[in-house]
């Protein structure tokens, strides 16, 4: 279901206000003997000339031209009102009203196209002050000196032949001494050999000999029994 549009209070004051001020200058126009389509135009003429005037205050150009029409149509809006309240006899109306009702549409035309082609006046325009050169100092300033950029070169850098370094001479390292024996010194253990194991050597070693033609060393066994080399070493001195 769509919502109403909710009503504005000043609107809807607004509207009613500009409808009772058109009949009241309608009924007017029409009791000065303007009948007819004319008694409908009066009031559009009036409420047109003070839209147009206030438009003209708004925008800041012709002020004192905008505030006289704007007087002058509000003028003749509230005058219309008044003159409805039972102030005047409208069924005999006066000679001076007639005069004025016929006389609004040279006044309107007039006002409206003062309004459209108006500018702006020099009054309303905000002066520019305008900067005047002082003689006085002029003549005793005198032009500054500015020196001419001079190229910025970049330092040549002379590069230094360096001189490679000398060959260090090869240290030679002294022969290690031989191993001496110490008087008194227990002879180094040996490692026992078991006899199933010289026996399973002994055939590895057949075979290698007969494979290669070559005794098997220590390195061999200890490769081909997955032994260590103590063992190994030991095996290899029994073999040979």
């Amino acid at each position: 279901m769509r919502r109403l549009p909710k009503l504005d209070a000043v609107l809807a004051q607004a509207v009613i206000a500009a409808a009772l001020s058109f009949a009241h200058l309608h009924d007017l126009a029409d009791a000065a003997g303007q009948t007819g389509w004319k008694s409908w135009a009066y009031p559009v003429s009036v409420d047109l000339l003070l839209v147009a005037a206030w438009r003209r205050m708004r925008s800041g150009t012709a002020r004192r031209l905008a505030w006289c029409w704007f007087v002058i149509a509000l003028a003749a809006s509230l005058g219309a009102n008044v003159g409805t309240a039972g102030l005047l006899d409208l069924g005999n109306a006066p000679a001076w009203l007639r005069v004025l009702v016929a006389g609004w549409p040279a006044a309107a035309f007039l006002g409206g196209t003062l309004l459209a082609h108006s500018t702006a006046s020099p009054a309303d325009e905000t002066p520019v002050a305008e900067l005047e050169p002082d003689d006085t100092e002029t003549d005793d300033v005198q032009p500054l000196y500015v020196p001419a950029a001079e190229p910025i070169t970049e330092p040549v850098i002379e590069s230094t032949p360096v001189d490679p370094p000398a060959a260090v001479p090869a240290i030679e390292q002294a022969p290690a001494p031989a191993p001496t024996s110490v008087p008194g010194a227990a002879p180094a253990p040996t490692v026992p050999v078991p006899a199933f194991l010289l026996d399973h050597a002994r055939k590895v070693a057949d075979d290698h000999r007969n494979r290669t033609g070559t005794p098997i060393d220590a390195a061999t066994l200890r490769t081909l029994l997955g032994v260590k080399d103590p063992l190994a070493s030991a095996l290899a001195a029994e073999l040979a």
